[in-house]
Formats: structure tokens, sequence, C-alpha cells
């Protein structure tokens, strides 16, 4: 079933309602650490807990094992998740046809960051969280992050700190609220609950959680593998960004184009066993594309101090090589717009959704014709320091995906590089619509929310 069309922010709406959210933009310094100590404070919770994160071939993986039959690597439990497979056919795209393992994680998982006003501004709590996959180990998450097996308590761990905030909100509490997907191409259907609540009262601060504005989350954001990927799809969940004038296309028009271009793709996904996609072998230590790459489902032994759970092993997609995400940017009588796409992926429940310009792993496209590489990569790569308004590293979601980085960026173009009437599955909107769109479900895919949250905290300003 489709998602129904969300209405757009009124005029009236968007004036009065971010105006705390704007205060807490502008405050660079605040209740918790400053922003110059917060880097060596995340450094210390590394050094003074124990981690270690280490492969393991599948055979030592403890209550996971490969399905007799399907294949599939799944959990004695039936829970947490399954590594299974899908097939996909889509005849506009430049590869038609495909085969590969894929996430199925059906439960929805609570993402929730806590607000809570001192001395007239809004703070966000949020928690230095250790997750396997981080390049890092440990970077900034929101103050949830928990799977249903995790809050449910299937491993049988500790309770998840702070979860009584986000469970039967008054609505009177509740700045953004929304289910949103995860990585279409590693997740099948997958969506989480992305929640920014306001907390009433005093809140207890927990070791390892810290206040801070949004001021100094941009400010954190400017900075390489800090700000985690489930902090970065919530912040982008906030109504900051106010309803311009001068848009290129009326709010009414941008949902016209994104039924069209879903209605015109036909994009069929069907799941099969792990046991029977074409082109992957698997081996001891990982499953591999042949020959080509692109990404490899491996398996880590883990201990980690201070989580729910302290020790435990899982299987992580591992993607080969560093990607590229990145919105090109004009400015259309005097008013910002980013060129955003409409991407099909595998795993997304819709066949669409709103995709940075350019969302790739450059590498994966190595062995296709110059014209099958994606639009406007080489307008990105070759960018001059003077078109680059944002860059940055940041890796995606750590608890299932090992290492999986991608540089983030804001490229300015001109109307040689970048036409005011773009190629077809291109359209150029504002970050006001972007946001109000992101206020809905199945709109606006996980990249497109990672660069929204940098213009939401202003981490970069167009």
């Amino acid at each position: 079933m489709s998602a129904p069309a969300p209405a757009l922010r009124s005029r009236d709406e968007q004036a009065a309602g971010p105006d705390r959210l704007i205060r807490s933009v502008l405050t660079a310094h605040g209740r918790g650490p400053r922003t110059e100590e917060f880097v060596p404070w995340l450094a210390e919770r590394t050094r003074t807990h124990r981690y270690r994160v280490e492969r393991i071939p599948f055979a030592d993986l403890d209550s996971w094992s490969f399905a007799p039959g399907t294949g599939n690597l799944v959990h004695r439990s039936g829970r947490f998740f399954t590594v299974e497979g899908i097939h996909v056919t889509h005849p506009e795209n430049p590869v038609p046809e495909w085969r590969q393992p894929i996430i199925n994680q059906p439960e929805v998982g609570i993402l929730g960051i806590l607000a809570k006003e001192f001395d007239g501004v809004l703070h966000f709590l949020m928690q230095a969280k250790m997750e396997p996959g981080n390049p890092n180990l440990v970077q900034l998450s929101p103050t949830v992050q928990a799977t249903r097996s995790n809050y449910t308590k299937v491993h049988r761990g500790a309770d998840v700190k702070y979860l009584e905030y986000f469970l039967n909100v008054p609505p009177e509490r509740v700045i953004a609220d929304v289910l949103q997907s995860e990585h279409g191409s590693w997740f099948l259907r997958k969506a989480n609950r992305n929640m920014l609540v306001e907390a009433a009262g005093e809140v207890p601060l927990e070791d390892g959680f810290c206040w801070l504005t949004l001021g100094q989350i941009g400010g954190l954001l400017r900075l390489d593998n800090v700000v985690n990927m489930d902090a970065r799809t919530v912040l982008a969940c906030a109504p900051v960004q106010p309803a311009e004038t001068g848009a290129l296309h009326s709010d009414l028009g941008l949902l016209s184009w994104i039924t069209a271009e879903r209605a015109r793709h036909d994009r069929r996904v069907r799941s099969v066993p792990l046991a029977e996609v074409t082109n992957w072998v698997r081996g001891d230590w990982s499953i591999d594309h042949v020959p080509e790459g692109y990404f490899r489902v491996m398996a880590v032994a883990v201990e980690a101090a201070g989580r729910e759970v302290a020790q435990w092993t899982q299987p992580l997609i591992e993607p080969l090589g560093l990607g590229v995400t990145a919105f090109v940017t004009r400015r259309f009588g005097g008013v910002p717009h980013l060129l955003v796409r409409a991407l099909p992926e595998g795993g997304l429940m819709e066949t669409l959704e709103l995709a940075p310009t350019v969302q790739c792993v450059p590498d994966n496209y190595r062995h296709l014709a110059p014209a099958q590489r994606p639009r406007f990569l080489d307008l990105v790569l070759g960018a001059d320091e003077k078109q680059i308004r944002y860059e940055a590293v940041h890796s995606e979601e750590g608890g299932r995906f090992y290492h999986a980085q991608s540089r983030y960026l804001f490229v300015e173009a001109d109307e040689s590089q970048a036409p005011t009437e773009p190629p077809a599955g291109f359209c150029w909107i504002t970050p006001g619509q972007l946001n109000a769109l992101v206020r809905h479900s199945r709109y606006v895919n996980v990249q497109a929310r990672s660069l929204l949250a940098c213009l939401n905290t202003a981490a970069v300003t167009l």
C-alpha cells in the first residue's frame, strides 16, 4: 500500500513552530560540555571502557546459524534479524536484474532524543554509545537507540535507559514522531520510530550522557565520525527549516512529481532464500559477491562494557569502498535549493524515496561505461574548494554495518553544471520543503536525512 500524500506545512504553522529550536541552533555553549571539550570527553569514554571487536568465522557465532534448506543466517530466538536474499528486477536501472543478501529486521525500533529547556534554551540529551561497526567504536547517539528485541530484553540484558520517556508520550510533549526508513540497499522494508520528545520535570543525568544544544551538535557534525547515523536521522525530523517563498515548485507540484516518479518505475522485489542468491559465494569467514565486490556479510565477536549486554556475537554487512553522498545546491531568486533524486532501492517499502543528488560507492561503477555512471558524480568528485560548502566523513548504522563510511557533501553548482531543468528523476526543492516531507513516512531516505540534519543544526548554511 502506498503512503498517503502528506499535507506540507502551512505558512502560519511554519512561522510559529521552530522558534525555540532555532534559539537552540544559535546557542554555541550550553549546560553540558563545551563543544571543544566534547571530543576529549568522547575519547575518554572509549579509553575507560573495555571495548573489543574481533572478526570471527561463521562457525564461531553464538546462537546464530545458517538455516537448513534456505541457508538464511538466523538467530536461535527467532528475533533480532535475519540475513536472507532478495531478487530485484528493475528494467530502468543500468543493471536491470540482480540478487543480493539483505537484512530482514521487521520489528520497529525506537530512535529517540529527549529535549529539556535550560536557561530558556532547548538542550538535547545525547549518549556516548559503542557500536561494533563504528570505525572509532564510540559516537554520539540518541538518548534511546534500541530495537524492539533490545528494549523487550530478548537478550536478557539490562534495561534501556530513558526508555520510559518515549513510551505513551503525551501529545503536547512531542516535537517530532515519525516512522522513517533505513538503508534501502541493505535493509528489507526496515523502519524505525524517530522521536523528539520534550521532558517535563527533572531528568536524572546518567553516566555516559550529556546535554547539548543544536548549535553544539551542529559544530560536532563538522567533524568526521562523531555524530552517529541514528542521531542524524532524528535531528533531521526537527521542524527547523522555514517554508520559503520563491520555491521553483509548489508543494502540490512537488508531491505530484514524486507520485509520477513512483508510478513510472517498474521495480519488483521478491524474497528468496540466501542459498539461492546467485553470484554470491559463502566461505568460512564471509559471503562475497563475485566478481565486482559491493559488500560482504561477515561476523564479529564483541565485548562492550556499559552496554545492555556485555558480550555477544553477530553478523554485519561490510561495504567495500568509501561512499559519496552529496547534495548539489543552487540559488534561484536568492532562495537556496537542493537537487534531489528520486532513487529506487531494492529494500524500500515504497518504490523510491528522495535521495541526495549523488549517493553511491564510486568503486561499484568502475566496470560500467561512463554514460552509466551516476549523474552528477563527476561534478561532485571534481568540485573545487570554492564549490564545497560542507564536507565530512560520517559512518552509517554501526549496529548492522561494519566500517560503512561516506563523504557527505554540499556542492554549489551553476547552470552549466546543474541546469534549472534537470534530467529525469531529479528535481530542485528548498530545504523547507525537504524538512516538511521528513515529517511524514517514506518520502526522504536516510542519506538525505543525514544531510538535512547538517542544515537543521547549522553545521552548514546555504
